[in-house]
């Protein structure tokens, strides 16, 4: 397993994937705060009233697609040259490959969350907004960390299966309106998109009660193994490069 997160953290070597984990939160993180300056005459909630409205814009459509592109990223050399052949026949296991690529993964966003959850502390500095940081803010960029672990699952699923790069991105996408429907209709539970709305505390910043934080964290576990369980079998059963 060490061998192949190792190799995934090669290949990101000379990559400018990290200047895309910083460029889209900085957007997102600037479109938020413009909103909040134009509208501090009826956001009168100061730190939470900006966690608000930043991460409207970060947690519900630039941060799904950042997954994606990194899922879309790690699977990309591997669908160059009909490299799968060589990676199935190596003497790794599948699901060692499979789960090194969303362990990677699953680290980039979490670079992610910390520098978004920076730029937010300094956003709301510069705002001069009123009283403490609110802690809160990092339990809630670690649930929002861990609801994107089911949806890493699903479009490394997603990017295994299909090799174009752009296609999964547009499907996750098209995914945020669906979750943004599920959690407007109270279904957010059973789809992963919808979780990251519930993480994060994007549109609700209300605690949870014990059992929808039970439920939450229940329902992503759930997703990840369902997820991974399938792509590490079909990679098993089925020649991915002929599929």
């Amino acid at each position: 397993m060490k061998q192949s997160i190792s190799a995934e953290l090669l290949k990101l070597r000379h990559s400018r994937i990290g200047l895309v984990l910083t460029v889209l939160p900085s957007i997102s993180l600037m479109i938020g705060c413009a909103n909040f300056y134009l509208n501090q005459g009826v956001l009168e909630n100061g730190w939470y009233s900006l966690w608000n409205q930043v991460c409207i814009f970060y947690g519900e459509f630039f941060l799904p697609i950042l997954i994606a592109i990194c899922c879309s990223y790690v699977c990309r050399l591997e669908h160059l040259n009909r490299n799968w052949n060589m990676i199935l026949t190596s003497p790794v296991s599948v699901a060692s490959v499979f789960l090194a690529k969303l362990i990677v993964v699953s680290i980039l966003i979490l670079f992610t969350q910390a520098f978004f959850l920076g730029l937010y502390w300094l956003a709301g500095t510069l705002f001069s907004l009123p009283g403490h940081f609110p802690v809160e803010t990092i339990g809630w960029s670690v649930r929002g960390w861990y609801a994107t672990l089911s949806i890493s699952a699903l479009q490394l699923a997603i990017s295994l299966r299909i090799r174009s790069f752009a296609t999964p991105i547009g499907i996750s996408l098209c995914a945020v309106f669906i979750g943004l429907g599920m959690y407007t209709a109270n279904l957010g539970i059973f789809f992963p998109y919808s979780l990251l709305t519930i993480g994060m505390s994007v549109l609700n910043q209300n605690q949870l009660t014990d059992i929808q934080n039970i439920l939450f964290w229940v329902a992503n576990l759930s997703f990840i193994i369902i997820f991974a369980s399938v792509s590490i079998r079909r990679l098993k059963n089925k020649d991915i490069v002929l599929s």
